[in-house]
């Protein structure tokens, strides 16, 4: 069954007049279920990971169609993955229903020193409530334009993330070794949601997506026998009840 950016992309794609050609991407038959050449198709590897914790992706507008967005990835492994596009003119109304739901409790995760101080938090609260990260999913810059023009966002906590380690992220670089892509951000997330598996499943994700994804461009095959599929299959079996 498609997961919710899956299903955003498909919306997205039939209201485009042209198709959409990424910059740089491949022209060769894509797998519908990683977006990846079905040469360097990764889906029987992929693991899904039943979590407390959602995940609510607020997307700019092209990012559900663009094939190195990792956003696609939470929603692999996160069952209550939600995806939702941005427009600065309106919100869907079933984003706002989501928010309000009470079973949620959610959270803006951004810099902190984009935030007044009030609302800025570094841990996440315990609560009968289930935690509900919400990710702007776009561009820096878009997502700095997202934050300050999105009102109903604004009654919710910001949780300002402080990670020690630098984003190894390799297919959008940042100009800054703090910004991270959106997998490690959700990944950074479950970590302190005390989802530490499924926030390791994420990791290990994107280093096999990465690696299918740059294999393809180089037109050599996936090494499934590699340290990235490895780190996978060893989680996977940490899942397996014995």
């Amino acid at each position: 069954m498609p997961h919710a950016v899956s299903l955003l992309r498909a919306a997205r794609l039939a209201r485009s007049a042209k198709p959409f050609l990424a910059r740089g991407g491949s022209t060769r038959e894509k797998c519908d279920g990683c977006r990846l050449p079905v040469s360097h198709c990764l889906c029987a590897a992929c693991l899904r990971v039943p979590t407390r914790a959602g995940v609510c992706l607020v997307m700019a507008d092209i990012e559900p169609l663009k094939p190195t967005n990792t956003g696609w990835l939470v929603a692999d492994v996160v069952p209550d993955t939600f995806a939702f596009g941005w427009a600065r003119t309106g919100v869907d109304p079933a984003l706002l229903a989501l928010l309000a739901d009470p079973q949620w409790q959610p959270v803006v995760v951004f810099p902190g020193e984009y935030a007044a101080p009030q609302r800025v938090v570094h841990e996440v609260e315990a609560s009968d409530r289930r935690p509900l990260f919400v990710l702007l999913d776009a561009t820096w810059g878009e997502a700095r334009k997202m934050f300050r023009k999105s009102p109903y966002l604004d009654r919710f906590p910001v949780l300002s993330l402080r990670p020690e380690q630098v984003s190894s992220y390799v297919l959008r670089r940042s100009r800054r070794d703090d910004h991270f892509c959106t997998s490690e951000v959700a990944a950074l997330c479950l970590d302190l949601a005390g989802e530490a598996h499924a926030a390791r499943v994420l990791e290990a994700t994107l280093d096999v997506f990465t690696h299918h994804y740059l294999q393809a461009r180089r037109q050599l095959p996936p090494a499934w026998d590699g340290g990235a599929h490895a780190r996978l299959r060893a989680l996977a079996r940490e899942a397996t009840p014995q």
